[in-house]
């Protein structure tokens, strides 16, 4: 596949899984709007280092557009060989203060994606899920196979829904499309409200870190490294329609994660402690057995490593932002 279409290309993961397969020799189109959800710039550097690597026009595209639009999808997916649409709202919270926005980009966006798609039966995509649609499940860890009809955000049931028109397209279009369940992805470049990148900005000024509950939640953190060798063993396959968790199969209580901060960063943590928010969940971890079978899946990269490469990117950054 030389010619990839990535929707939300601009952003954290997107961005990643662009420059993996620049490297590894695709030429890729870039389909982002831009949203305001969180600071355009950090987008705008993105796609910057994304054209560097390129080093050529011919290897990178940016279309700066929004996929509800039928015309900017039809032009988007010009002569390419693939999709990955990662574009979408993102966040639990504010999806419960503006749930029709969300179903609006996240549902009718993605039907608008696969509507483009309905005469080129033999473009595949890979669709961004979420661990959210697993809702307040208790049987730990989350499979594939475990039922997720009780989603506790707008977010997460709105990638419910996106897993669901998916199937209804590839029933009906022939297209091979594979669902990825995403667990608490972070790293380098992460989005800036995100817990690790929000207490890291908390710790390293000497402010009080937000603490939802008691330190009891659990997360299944997982490198974005390790997501993207997801992103491209998924593209690579591209057969049928699949749904795979994509998960670091570890769970870390929050009080854990604060306390290997403060190690990495060599600070000692304020925390303000808030109680437990509308849509969150208790615990989440990942069933890999499925992706590790059919893709090849492997997390690599725990957690105490993958925060010190974020301590390292977040220096690295601090020290290029007084630059500039």
């Amino acid at each position: 596949m030389n010619h990839i279409l990535i929707s939300g290309g601009a952003g954290f993961i997107g961005s990643h899984v662009a420059r993996r397969l620049l490297r590894l020799g695709s030429s890729i189109r870039v389909l982002d709007n831009f949203d305001p959800f969180y600071d355009p710039a950090i987008k705008r550097r993105n796609v910057a280092e994304c054209v560097a690597l390129a080093g050529s026009p011919s290897r990178f595209e940016l279309i700066e557009g929004d996929f509800r639009e039928p015309a900017v999808c039809e032009q988007a997916l010009r002569d390419v060989d693939a999709v990955i649409h990662l574009g979408a709202l993102a966040g639990v919270r504010p999806s419960i203060e503006e749930p029709i926005r969300y179903m609006d980009v996240n549902v009718r966006g993605t039907q608008v994606m696969l509507e483009a798609l309905r005469h080129r039966p033999t473009v595949p995509m890979v669709f961004a899920s979420s661990s959210s649609v697993y809702g307040g499940n208790t049987k730990v860890p989350f499979a594939e196979s475990d039922a997720v009809d009780h989603p506790v955000s707008p977010y997460a049931a709105s990638k419910k829904a996106g897993e669901l028109i998916c199937y209804t397209h590839h029933h009906l279009h022939g297209n091979a499309i594979t669902c990825l369940r995403f667990f608490t992805v972070y790293g380098p470049g992460q989005r800036p409200e995100m817990a690790i990148h929000k207490f890291a900005r908390h710790l390293v000024a000497g402010e009080a870190i937000p603490f939802f509950g008691d330190g009891t939640t659990r997360r299944d953190y997982t490198y974005v490294d390790d997501i993207v060798d997801g992103v491209v063993a998924a593209l690579q396959r591209a057969d049928g329609y699949h749904v795979y968790n994509l998960g670091g199969s570890h769970t870390t209580d929050l009080a854990t994660l604060v306390s290997t901060m403060e190690e990495v960063f060599g600070k000692k943590a304020r925390l303000q402690r808030l109680a437990e928010q509308p849509g969150d969940v208790r615990e989440t971890w990942a069933d890999t057995a499925l992706a590790e079978r059919e893709l090849g899946f492997r997390s690599r990269v725990g957690l105490r490593e993958g925060i010190a490469r974020f301590a390292e990117w977040y220096r690295e950054e601090a020290r290029a932002a007084r630059l500039r």
